[in-house]
């Protein structure tokens, strides 16, 4: 399917740390002289591809993740006290088997676990572990609470098939134990160990889904910060972006998304604010990626559906950074739900989606 290139309208550009705009109208909104917004030049506003068109596949999994994950969410967000067994998802998930041929091989980093994924047709590792070509650092979503290797392992199977790369999954420290800094900090123990088992930063593309885009552009812009190298690209699926939970409860989908009521929203900025009080030993509280300075961050391709909660803050990314001066691509896939890609070989949207994932990854090469 060949997207349609659209032009977003012209938005106001807030400063580091400020409150973020709300979905962008066709004048410019009045600014206090405290914000200092800035309207991007024409060249830096976010070219958008949309995929149009809704498959029955899509509908029925539409269908079924509104009348079972949404209310499962939903309950959630009244009693978040209680000690919900979110661990058990990523056990419980056996039967979300990888690609057949898939090779996978345990990995300890310093203070979780990973894997490193290579489906057929990947470039495969040498001996213990030795790589060469580009690799894939994954970071899995969940909201920063839940899900892990198991649940994802079909996904990241998917898009190494599709890269002709092998992944190196993570299986990072989570709320509401650890603030998110650590599932940063485990992140980048991914990289460290990519690049030390002989593919350097500068080939590693760092993709996520949901929670896990939040991650993959924070690691990356600390791969930078710190000195261990720019990535060569990121990839983000239906990704969280920005913590504070306004302008996602500002947008109409707030209203229409099949898979987060309004509630768990707010619940969750909640339960972040709370991790990081509890086991911030006097760090700074970990910035949103919208709020980063991201003009050396690499080229990105983010996907998003187009009535899903967290359109708003792939939107969002996509404009920070162009304006930036990084190339971002923004992918709006119509009415498809929170992370369609996950359901690759029986919804054709997401197969399709991958394939655009293999094709931006490739071209980075």
């Amino acid at each position: 399917m060949n997207g349609r290139i659209l032009v977003n309208p012209e938005y106001v550009q807030p400063p580091t740390g400020s409150d973020h705009d709300s979905a962008p109208t066709e004048e410019v909104p009045v600014v206090s002289v405290a914000r200092a917004e800035l309207l991007p030049p024409p060249a830096h506003r976010a070219p958008t591809r949309e995929f149009a068109g809704v498959s029955t596949q899509s509908r029925a999994l539409s269908f079924s993740v509104r009348r079972t994950v949404r209310p499962f969410i939903e309950a959630w967000s009244y009693t978040p006290a209680l000690p919900w067994p979110t661990t058990m998802i990523d056990r419980l998930a056996f039967p979300l088997v990888p690609v057949p041929g898939t090779h996978r091989r345990h990995v300890d980093l310093p203070t979780c676990p990973a894997e490193l994924v290579w489906a057929p047709g990947a470039t495969a590792p040498v001996g213990r572990g030795g790589l060469h070509g580009t690799a894939l650092l994954y970071l899995h979503g969940g909201a920063f609470l839940c899900c892990g290797l198991s649940t994802h392992r079909h996904l990241v199977s998917r898009i190494s098939a599709a890269t002709g790369a092998p992944a190196l999954a993570v299986g990072y420290r989570m709320l509401p134990r650890h603030p998110i800094r650590r599932a940063v900090e485990d992140g980048l123990d991914g990289l460290r160990w990519l690049v030390a088992h002989g593919c350097p930063a500068e080939r590693v593309v760092i993709a996520g889904d949901s929670a896990g885009g939040f991650l993959t552009f924070a690691v990356a812009h600390e791969a930078v910060r710190l000195g261990i190298g720019r990535p060569a690209g990121t990839v983000a699926l239906s990704p969280l972006t920005d913590l504070d939970p306004q302008g996602k409860l500002d947008h109409p989908n707030s209203h229409q998304c099949a898979v987060f009521p309004r509630r768990a929203v707010g619940v969750l900025s909640t339960l972040v604010e709370r991790a990081e009080r509890l086991g911030g030993e006097g760090a700074e509280p970990v910035a949103s990626p919208v709020d980063l300075d991201l003009s050396e961050m690499p080229p990105a391709l983010i996907q998003t559906g187009s009535e899903e909660m967290t359109y708003v803050d792939a939107e969002l990314m996509a404009r920070r950074l162009q304006f930036a001066g990084v190339a971002a691509e923004l992918q709006v896939w119509e009415k498809q739900v929170h992370v369609f890609q996950a359901a690759a070989g029986v919804v054709p949207e997401s197969g399709r989606a991958i394939a655009e994932i293999g094709r931006f990854v490739r071209e980075l090469r």
